[in-house]
């Protein structure tokens, strides 16, 4: 993963990077697994919430630390929120970088401006993450149907518990007008 003398990253940076950016959002449902975890998804906030890659930058989804003859050089996924499964989180991490070099991907350029950049969005609820999940042919074929319509089931269980709880902000905000 050491980048070369002028900067340049490897063909296995650039395939791992270019895997973890293709299955982004389909991998949402694994690194993300809360409804509290999509509301960090905000611009301008150290947190990434588009489908990008860039050099020392916390706004970025990846962040690649690179740095010729650097032995720490290395690949943060800044997606993930700290509830998720590790196992599921080093899965999706595993088989998606492994999916972009085994497909010889590239990774598009770095960007230095992440929340201006018109890059695709992640999913901006756990409901989409579980739509991109639940419909991802990569994950039913790496994991298996019964995982991917077992997890969908629990996460959809665990979307219509939040939808249909009214919260103190509907409570101060309609119950006084009405």
């Amino acid at each position: 993963m050491i980048p070369a003398e002028d900067g340049t990253i490897s063909l296995q940076a650039s395939g791992w990077i270019a895997g973890l950016l293709a299955r982004a959002a389909e991998s949402c449902l694994l690194t993300t697994p809360t409804v509290n975890g999509y509301k960090r998804y905000r611009p301008h906030q150290l947190a990434p919430d588009r489908i990008q890659w860039g050099r020392d930058n916390r706004g970025a989804m990846i962040r690649g630390l690179m740095a010729a003859a650097d032995p720490a050089s290395r690949i943060e996924n800044r997606v993930a929120e700290p509830a998720a499964n590790p196992y599921y989180f080093f899965a999706s991490q595993i088989l998606s970088g492994l999916d972009g070099l085994e497909r010889g991907l590239t990774a598009p350029d770095p960007v230095e401006t992440p929340y201006d950049d018109p890059a695709q969005r992640l999913p901006e609820s756990l409901l989409s993450a579980i739509s991109w999940f639940e419909g991802s042919a990569f994950y039913r074929g790496a994991l298996g149907d019964d995982f991917v319509d077992y997890l969908t089931t629990v996460r959809r269980a665990e979307w219509d518990r939040y939808h249909l709880t009214v919260s103190e902000w509907e409570q101060a905000e309609y119950f006084g007008l009405f």
